[in-house]
């Protein structure tokens, strides 16, 4: 895996997916880097494993690694040989996100032909199949990546996939195609995706919120564009809700918004039941209170007459977190129910800063980590040791060490944790992946430690 610390690049995960992310590369590491053209000799056999060290002005270590490809068993995908790219625009790359919710009991049926289309067509990614529809992000070029989304789709059950396709910038491009055309080795961890490699997954929901009988397919709230968006929040008598967690509400959310501060999509039904308190007034209409987190009761909303459910407008990255949500407060007896269509990430998207109500930047489940509007990447980089985004100010803190910890997990991690993490990311400064010949290996400190124990007794 021929690895080149270039700044951080696109890995798109599941849009309501907890982080997945992998150990890679120093974020803080902002070298800009050259990629080789690529030959024209045809693939060879794989590389072992080698390492020419590199350092940061920091001093942190870097290193560009060659190391397999492949960290299963199973037998490689065929490399067809690719036409030039200069030539051709066959070969740009697309990075498409998508759900759909739909009535599929029989989920089970398409895993086993959707994983072999996707290893065909080395179209890689992340898919979930449950009985309530499905969930990706996959990538490859874009004929391939329609490919699958047009076979997806032959099942009517499963058309009108709504999808978000995202940027892939020219350096993910060149270490994708730099590594599949004419190299024997596979695209690292630093190429928007492993094209090896696609996990197709059977769950219970394709979001979990824990209540698998709240189905968007029977209710659900209204859909607003992006351009509409603005009026609806800055209505006093709308409660704007964000239905994402702590770490991604804590570096950006709308203006105004109600933060939840749950740790867990699945926490989402018990803070509704905890924050909004329905009762029975004489006229028969439901009244509505909406607390702040500190208890007080929501300035916006008068709670001194009888209300029918206030007007609610919800929003999440992609989407698709809303839409389970506002079905799941249609449930509850709310009436006017809204969500931001295609979410904060179509929002940034299309409407100017000029214009914008949006404040801070926008977490994202892949290695941008951060985006701001255009969809510009931010500047916020990843503690590898609880997926969190920590900003520059963070990397500053003593309780920063990467790899291992950041401000926001330090005190949770025991000490065993933290020299797992250690642990780990020497595996992966000395071999590039994790589980290198030291796997399992104690830290020569430790093992000096040992041997002067053992000599003193």
């Amino acid at each position: 895996m021929l690895r080149w610390r270039s700044p951080p690049s696109l890995s798109l995960r599941m849009l309501s997916s907890p982080p997945l992310h992998s150990v890679s590369p120093n974020p803080r590491f902002h070298h800009a880097s050259s990629i080789s053209p690529p030959s024209n000799r045809p693939p060879q056999p794989f590389f072992n494993p080698s390492r020419i060290p590199v350092s940061d002005s920091r001093g942190v270590p870097q290193s560009m690694t060659l190391s397999r490809c492949f960290s299963g068993p199973t037998s490689p995908v065929p490399i067809p040989s690719s036409p030039d790219s200069d030539n051709s625009d066959s070969q740009i790359l697309v990075v498409v996100s998508f759900y759909k919710f739909a009535d599929f009991p029989d989920h089970a049926r398409l895993r086993q032909p959707l994983k072999q289309l996707c290893e065909e067509l080395r179209v890689s990614g992340g898919i979930i199949l449950a009985p309530e529809g499905i969930n990706g992000s996959i990538c490859g070029t874009r004929e391939s990546v329609e490919k699958v989304l047009e076979f997806i789709q032959s099942d009517n059950r499963l058309e009108g996939l709504r999808r978000l396709e995202s940027p892939v910038s020219p350096e993910d491009e060149a270490i994708h195609h730099g590594h599949t055309s004419s190299s024997p080795l596979a695209a690292g961890e630093d190429a928007p995706f492993r094209w090896d490699h696609v996990r197709v997954k059977l769950k219970k929901e394709i979001v979990s919120l824990g209540m698998p009988d709240v189905s968007p397919i029977e209710k659900v709230g209204k859909y607003v564009s992006p351009r509409d968006w603005n009026t609806l929040i800055s209505d006093p008598d709308t409660v704007v809700i964000d239905v994402r967690n702590n770490y991604e509400t804590r570096i950006g959310k709308f203006k105004g918004a109600v933060d939840p501060s749950t740790k867990a999509f699945r926490e989402f039904p018990s803070w509704v039941d905890d924050q909004f308190q329905p009762s029975e007034p004489e006229n028969g209409d439901p009244e509505v209170q909406v607390k702040s987190p500190n208890g007080i009761p929501n300035n916006q909303l008068d709670t001194s007459k009888p209300k029918t459910p206030p007007k609610v407008a919800m929003y999440c990255t992609g989407g698709i977190r809303c839409e389970k949500a506002s079905s799941f407060l249609l449930s509850k007896g709310f009436e006017e129910v809204y969500h931001l269509e295609g979410g904060i990430l179509k929002y940034l998207e299309e409407v100017p800063p000029t214009e914008s109500l949006w404040e801070g930047e926008c977490f994202v489940f892949d290695k941008r980590v951060s985006v701001e509007h255009g969809l510009a990447q931010g500047t916020h980089k990843l503690c590898y040791g609880c997926k969190q985004p920590v900003s520059d100010a963070d990397m500053e803190s003593p309780q920063w060490e990467y790899g291992v910890t950041c401000p926001y997990c330090f005190s949770s991690k025991s000490d065993e944790e933290k020299e797992r993490a250690r642990a780990r990311q020497r595996q992966f400064e000395t071999w590039g992946i994790i589980g290198g010949p030291d796997k399992g290996r104690k830290p020569d400190s430790i093992k000096q430690n040992a041997t002067q124990l053992s000599n003193s007794v």
